[in-house]
Formats: C-alpha cells, structure tokens, sequence
C-alpha cells in the first residue's frame, strides 16, 4: 500500500466538514447571541478570575479560542480594555477550547447525520430568525462530527503504510519532531481543535503513541498563536501586545509541557488508560491546559509587563469615560440634581464628539495611517459608551415617580440630544471610513475637492460649536442663527456637487473611488450638520427631532 493508495477524498473532505462545522456552529451561536457577547466581556471583566470564566464561555460559545483573542484584541484597541484584563481572557479561552476534543471522544458521530437532518429542517422550513440560528448549530455540530468520522476512517490505513510506523517511531523517539509537526498542521489550518482532532484520530487507529500523540499537541498550542500574530501585523500598539501576549503564554505553557513529558506521559496513563484513546487525549488536553492556566493565572501582571517589554512603545492614550455622578442615589433623593448631572455627562460627550469630528478631517488632510484610523475607532467606542451610559441612566430616571413636569421634560430633550450626538459619531465614522478607501487604493482626492470638503465640514464645526452653545443657554436668537447656517451648509453641498459633476465631464478628475463617493462625503457632512442642528432645536423648541427613524439609522 502506498500513500497514494490513501482515500484522500475522505481524508481532506473530512477535514473540510469538519472545519466548515465548527465555523458554521460558531456563527450561529454568535448570531444567536447578537450583540450581547461584547457586552458581556466589557461588563465582566473587572478581575482575573471574572475574566478567565468569561474567556471560557465565550471559546466554549464560538468554538474558536482564536475568535475569542480577536474580540479580546479589539477591545484593548478601543480602549475599553486594559491588557491586564485582556490576560485574563485568553487564559480563558485556552481551557474553552478544550471543549471540541472531549466531544469528538464520547463518540457522537454516530449520531451526527440525524444532527444535521434535524438542522437542516430547522434551517430550511421555518422562517423566525432564533429557529434559524438554532437549525445553523445543529447542522453545523454534526457536520463536526460526521467530519472527523470520515476522516477518522481513512486516517486508520495510514498505519499500514511503509514507512509510517518508523516515522511514528522517530516522532516517539524525538518528541521535538512531533512538537514540530503540530505547529506547523495547527498554523497552516488555523485551528488547534482540527489539529488535536487529527491526532485523537490518529491515536485511537494505533498509528501513533501516546509521547508521540502529547508533543503534537503541546505544538497546536503554539499554533493556534498565528491567527492573532497574522491578524496583529501593522495593528496597534495595544493590539500587537495582546496577540504578544497570547503566544508569550502559550510558549512558556509548551515548554513546561515538553520539560515533563515522561512524567506526564505516565500521569495520563494513570489517570486516562482505561478510557477509549480519543478520550486520553481530551483528558490530556484538558489537564494540560487548565494547569498551566491556573499556574499563568497569579502571575498575570508580572506576564502583562514581560509583554510590554517584548513589544515596546506607547498605547494611544482614551479620553477617559468618566460618568461616576450618574449615581441612582441621587436620582432618588433629589430628580432635579439627577437632571443636571446628566447634562453634564452629555457636556463631556459634546468634546468627545467634537474631537473625533476633527480627527475625521485631519485623518483625510494628512494622508493618515492604520494607526489614526485605529484611534478614530477607539474614540467612537467611547463615544458609544458615553451613549449607552447616559441613555440608560436616563430612562431610569424618567421612571422616577417624583419627577416634575420639568424635569421630566429635561430628560426628554437629554436623550434626544444624546441620540443626535451618537449619530454625528457615526457619520464622522464613515466619512473616515471613505476616505480610507482612497488611501486604500493608493489615489488621492483632488485638491479643488479636497478644499471643497474642508470647506463644508468647517462650517459643520462653526454648527456644532453653536449648537451646544444653545443646549447650554437655550438661546433663541442663537438658535435662529443656526438655522441660517443649516441653510448655507444645504447650499454649500448643492453648490459643490455641481462642480464635482462638471470636474466628472471634464475628465478632471484623477481618482475613480473620488469620483463614486465625493457626493456621499457631501452628503454624509450635510447630515452631521442637521443631527448639529437637531441638538439646539430640541433644547428650544422642546421638539424632538425632525428627522424620521429611517433617515436616522439610513444616517
């Protein structure tokens, strides 16, 4: 028999399904849970301990302990996430991911196509979206299963193979050649649970032992690391040290293993060699990795700072979300000091909206980098917080039954105002979000353009600025003003749209990706402006906005 003679079909097509399932799974469980799995990392993350658990979780949820490092990565971007904390999670999801290997070795594939009928019925006959999601992880759990099986089955010839067993041998022999062999299968797939899903397979046909079966997987250890190596290149500062710090743990966790190898070669025996062979390697899997997690956990700090060391340089610095007056007490003794310390949180929001506006222009003017574009995300992820804080405190308040009508009122327009600021948020967002594009594509917007946009978003900033001049001093006079200047910005844009076109018939223009967005840059500042004039209308007219649900979330 020779390796051609192999069932390569079922082997690769195996470990496709395989692979396709756990990502399948994964996205519905994600799906099925919305947005609420960030909420839950930013909320329960204030300690180590808090912190592994949710980094359990949230592997076991999305089946990928490298999913769980991405999301972890992007809070530590945006500023909601200190690296301290970040460690704690990623210890986390190294014992979450362990949850893969101990469900293929209990032997469920053999009901894994009666799992995928069940989902696929789900998923194609009934139309609510939860029934949905839930026939996706079905279909996607038997897949798992059903994979590994077919792989499992045509991975069993390979002990015939000439050669084989002395290679099986050498890697007995040499555990470093094993260790070796693990890095590079678990790198090249992305997934560590494939990997060790080859090996539980592996090791239950015979064709590999027990020290050769553990160094494999001591390597998907390290493995699994490149996904947030690869996704951390040209990132952040703070982004490179987490992925840095995820491989820094789970080297040292690999080198503890490979250092006491024989004794934990015969540990499992002890402990697992009456169970089937795909089950020694979960309980293996599973001992190794909570130990070392457990060990890592009291030296969190020590570890958070050998990182800092390794990756150098300074993490851009968050305004700080400071929003600790919006205390329930208050609300309860005295409404109307309630009142007032949310309009000053709203004040502090008002600064931060403005700043990242600015930041939006000087991004376009001075051709800005990953690393400003990082930053324009850090501070809309604050500004989010400031909306989500100031609006819950707010609707709690308008509970409140000693309330006056004022204040009641007051609360009204806050929220009003809070939304109006959110979206400006929003736009500038996307205004970056287009002129990364430019940059993206190497072109340059044209200078008489480049100066038409600075142009309407200056008088954009005179709005804003105006606009929480009113909601401070409720100034009527001022907010007429405003409403002259809402008119100009409305000109101004038709004005330039007008050049733009007759630049387009010209051939003027010089960059493709200029000419299909300039008029959604225009478009895009015209609505900051009237969210700008939103906000001072509502605090003197004591109307809300004039802007119906559509046209905000089409904003």
């Amino acid at each position: 028999m020779s390796l051609l003679s192999l069932d390569w079909g079922m082997i690769l097509g195996g470990f496709g399904m395989f692979m396709f399932g756990i990502k399948f799974m994964g996205d519905g469980l994600k799906a099925a849970a919305g947005n609420k799995l960030k909420d839950f990392i930013n909320k329960y993350t204030s300690n180590r301990l808090s912190g592994l658990l949710i980094g359990i979780l949230i592997t076991v949820i999305m089946q990928s302990s490298s999913a769980t490092s991405a999301i972890t990565i992007g809070f530590v971007r945006a500023g909601l996430m200190s690296l301290e904390q970040a460690a704690g999670i990623i210890l986390g999801a190294t014992i979450g991911t362990t949850v893969t290997s101990f469900l293929i070795s209990v032997h469920i594939d053999k009901y894994s196509m009666f799992i995928v009928f069940l989902g696929a019925l789900l998923m194609c006959f009934f139309k609510k979206q939860k029934t949905i999601h839930s026939g996706q992880i079905l279909l996607g759990f038997g897949l798992i299963f059903f994979g590994m099986s077919a792989m499992g089955d045509a991975l069993a010839a390979l002990k015939t193979l000439p050669g084989f067993e002395a290679a099986a041998l050498k890697m007995s022999e040499n555990p470093f050649l094993a260790l070796a062999a693990g890095i590079g299968l678990t790198a090249a797939v992305q997934s560590s649970a494939a990997t060790i899903g080859v090996i539980q397979k592996l090791y239950d046909a015979g064709a590999i032992t027990l020290s050769a079966s553990l160094p494999f997987m001591f390597g998907a250890n390290i493995g699994t690391t490149m996904t947030g190596i690869l996704a951390s290149i040209g990132g952040s500062v703070a982004g490179r040290r987490t992925a840095a710090l995820h491989t820094t743990l789970n080297l040292i966790g690999t080198v503890l293993g490979m250092a006491l190898l024989v004794p934990y070669t015969a540990l499992i025996n002890a402990v697992a060699g009456g169970l089937n062979p795909m089950m020694q390697i979960a309980v293996a899997n599973i001992i190794f990795k909570t130990v070392t997690t457990l060990l890592f956990l009291p030296f969190t700090d020590q570890l958070v700072a050998l990182t800092r060391k390794i990756i150098p340089g300074k993490e851009p610095s968050a305004p700080e979300v400071n929003v600790d007056e919006l205390d329930e007490e208050i609300s309860d003794q005295l409404p109307s000091a309630a009142v007032f310390a949310a309009q000053q949180a709203i004040l502090k929001m008002l600064d931060l909206v403005k700043e990242n506006s600015i930041q939006t222009m000087r991004y376009l003017n001075e051709n800005g980098t990953s690393e400003d574009l990082e930053a324009l995300n850090q501070t809309e992820a604050l500004i989010n917080r400031f909306d989500k804080k100031i609006t819950n405190y707010l609707i709690r308040l308008s509970l409140k039954p000693n309330l006056t009508l004022k204040d009641t009122d007051e609360v009204r327009l806050s929220l009003d105002a809070v939304k109006n600021m959110e979206r400006i948020g929003d736009l500038a967002m996307n205004l970056s979000e287009f002129y990364a594009m430019v940059f993206d594509s190497n072109e340059k917007i044209g200078e008489e353009s480049c100066q038409e946009i600075n142009k309407m978003f200056d008088h954009f900033i005179d709005m804003f600025d105006l606009s929480a001049e009113v909601f401070v001093t409720h100034d009527q006079k001022q907010y007429e003003h405003l409403q002259d200047l809402e008119k100009e910005l409305d000109d101004m844009e038709l004005v330039y749209r007008g050049h733009h076109f007759r630049r387009m018939a010209a051939n003027s223009i010089t960059s493709p990706i200029e000419e299909s967005i300039f008029c959604d840059i225009l478009g895009t500042i015209e609505r900051m402006g009237d969210h700008a004039c939103n906000i001072a209308r509502s605090t003197v007219t004591g109307l809300t906005s004039d802007l119906s649900d559509d046209e905000i979330i089409a904003a």
